[in-house]
């Protein structure tokens, strides 16, 4: 297996049954598939510092005291909150943070490779899947100076987000994709959860979790370690060398 990758059974079985000694026979690269899924924070930008400073004020405001240490990344909003305060604070609590959250787009960066890899895929086979509101999403993308595809699936827009497997059917089906031929590419374990949920396979992204705390198809440091080409029939994930 080459350094810096990691799959699913490196040198046992992969989730499809198939032998794969190393990434060259990794059941995910070659293939053809309909379209891929990517998640925004800590997958496409690096927003980590401003959900940081924001939910740590909140969580001050809250009086969570110091046993509170930030947000969950990958996990919306709602449900952390519900963790963390009386049910009749639970509404105040989700529209504050958005507030905070919307006030503090400073430092937010597109990550490596992330904006070359997205422009390569065709705009009926992409889209992002967020945890976070669609205005908030926009926010973000508008500070960072990332292109928005025109698919973009937020907690506004299921009944349920992450680690559920309904944001990622609901991207799936604006695309017209069978979710089994769909790839989500994510960086926490809550967003690869959902995406095995919807049928899809998976790769993870190290950066907010290090490699060995993703359980994904196909483990990677950066997403500028990936390239796709497109076929008539879908794309295809090659991977570059280091």
């Amino acid at each position: 297996m080459e350094q810096g990758l990691t799959t699913a059974a490196s040198t046992t079985e992969n989730r499809t049954g198939s032998s794969t000694d190393g990434a060259a026979g990794h059941v995910l690269l070659g293939r053809v598939f309909d379209a891929v899924l990517f998640d925004m924070d800590g997958t496409l930008v690096d927003s980590t510092r401003a959900v940081n400073r924001a939910w740590m004020r909140w969580g001050a405001e809250a009086g969570l005291g110091p046993s509170f240490t930030g947000a969950e990344h990958g996990v919306p909003a709602r449900q952390m909150v519900a963790r963390l305060v009386p049910e009749d604070k639970i509404e105040w609590s989700i529209a504050r943070v958005l507030e905070l959250e919307l006030d503090d787009l400073e430092g937010i960066e597109i990550l490596p490779g992330a904006a070359e890899l997205m422009q390569s895929i065709p705009e009926s086979r992409r889209a992002i899947v967020t945890s976070c509101a669609r205005s908030l999403c926009l926010g973000r993308l508008d500070s960072a100076g990332f292109p928005v595809p025109a698919t973009v699936v937020t907690i506004d827009d299921t009944p349920r987000g992450k680690p559920f497997p309904e944001p990622f059917l609901k991207a799936a089906e604006l695309l017209g994709a069978d979710p089994r031929r769909c790839v989500v590419v994510e960086d926490a374990p809550a967003g690869l959860e959902a995406g095995r949920a919807a049928g899809c396979l998976t790769i993870g992204v190290a950066g907010t979790h290090t490699m060995d705390q993703l359980d994904a198809d196909l483990v990677v440091p950066s997403l500028d370690r990936l390239r796709i080409s497109v076929r008539d029939t879908g794309i295809v994930f090659e991977l570059l060398p280091e």
